[in-house]
């Protein structure tokens, strides 16, 4: 591939994503709507049974996370994505993602769901159990 044609695919990649970014404008934070329950955007096979960390992650899970990324981390339509999705799998978000993400919030970059604000009152040992919890949900699903 020549020089020039690898400028023109840059260009097209950065034009084409800015299109798609225009189009949202300022993306407000996924808070804002999560009085909205919206229904699940994948289906999620739950395993017969946990660890012990991970069952630890669901009460965990539940309390924090279900209200936007819905029951099992299905996601919910026009609310939060599913983090049992091929996305978050451990090669493309590792644990330590998701510890940035409940800490910091995100900035929307996958999805066109809004920016995720930071978890008010999550540990760091709330985020290692959920993860576990999310974790067995995913390799149930086949993400791996």
């Amino acid at each position: 591939m020549g020089r020039y044609t690898l400028i023109a695919v840059a260009l097209a990649a950065l034009l084409g994503f800015g299109f798609w970014w225009s189009g949202e404008g300022d993306v407000p934070d996924v808070a804002a709507g999560t009085d909205r329950i919206g229904p699940a955007i994948v289906d999620v096979a739950v395993p017969e049974t946990l660890s012990a960390n991970a069952e630890i992650g669901k009460l965990a899970f539940e309390a924090k996370c279900a209200a936007c990324h819905g029951a099992n981390a299905a996601g919910q339509d026009g609310v939060a994505p599913p983090l049992v999705h091929k996305i978050y799998e451990p090669s493309h978000h590792g644990d330590a993602a998701f510890l940035l993400a409940a800490k910091n919030g995100v900035r929307a970059h996958h999805w066109r769901f809004g920016n995720m604000p930071p978890v008010e009152g999550v540990t760091d040992g709330d985020v290692k159990m959920i993860v576990a919890y999310v974790r067995e949900l995913q390799r149930a699903n086949g993400i791996n």
